[in-house]
């Protein structure tokens, strides 16, 4: 299999104060939204996170084996358990994603010679929580977990990371709070 699409859900939705995956989204859990847009683009999802709060939505799962060190360790747990070169890797509290533009993440990584590629916003910040990561990635995340160091971006330095500028900043709006999930509703860009 050369690439597979991927849904993080293992964070604890501690700012939002409930469960965010599983917010009402266009009639459907929000986390059944995102990963239908990752089907879409990448041809396969499958869920990584806690598995037993989300083993009732009838998608392929896998479990967070570092529960609690945030992201790294669900792209970790997604690194471990592929078989495919390029994974899209996706946050499940991003439902205005476009699959297009997901498409466009893995031609550019199976394209070129970078180990990951990410998502880039309107602020010329990276979005680790949008990206093709190779598979070859999973040794350098794995000592950047084991080091402590937690923040993707950081644990990515070693590698070759390419940037795709996103064609409109909506598209990266993440449900992190009340506020955003009000704005994201309204079809308002993220404010960073």
């Amino acid at each position: 299999m050369r690439r597979a699409g991927w849904v993080l859900t293992g964070g604890l939705s501690a700012r939002m104060g409930r469960e965010k995956a599983l917010l009402p989204y266009g009639g459907m859990p929000l986390v059944l939204n995102v990963a239908r847009i990752v089907q879409e683009a990448a041809g396969s999802v499958i869920l990584a996170g806690r598995v037993a709060a989300f083993a009732g939505l009838g998608l392929p799962m896998i479990e967070d084996q570092h529960a609690g060190l945030g992201p790294l360790g669900g792209i970790h747990a997604v690194l471990a358990a592929t078989s495919a070169e390029w994974n899209l890797v996706v946050a499940c509290d991003m439902p205005l994603l476009d699959a297009g533009f997901l498409r466009a993440l893995l031609e550019t990584a199976e394209a070129g010679q970078a180990d990951a590629v990410m998502a880039r916003g309107a602020t010329g910040v990276a979005e680790p929580l949008c990206a093709v990561y190779r598979r070859t990635c999973r040794e350098t995340v794995e000592t950047a977990l084991h080091a402590g160091r937690l923040k993707i971006t950081a644990a990515l330095e070693p590698l070759t990371v390419r940037l795709l500028d996103v064609p409109r900043p909506e598209w990266l709006a993440n449900a992190n709070t009340p506020g955003d999930w009000e704005r994201i509703g309204k079809g308002e860009a993220p404010v960073d």
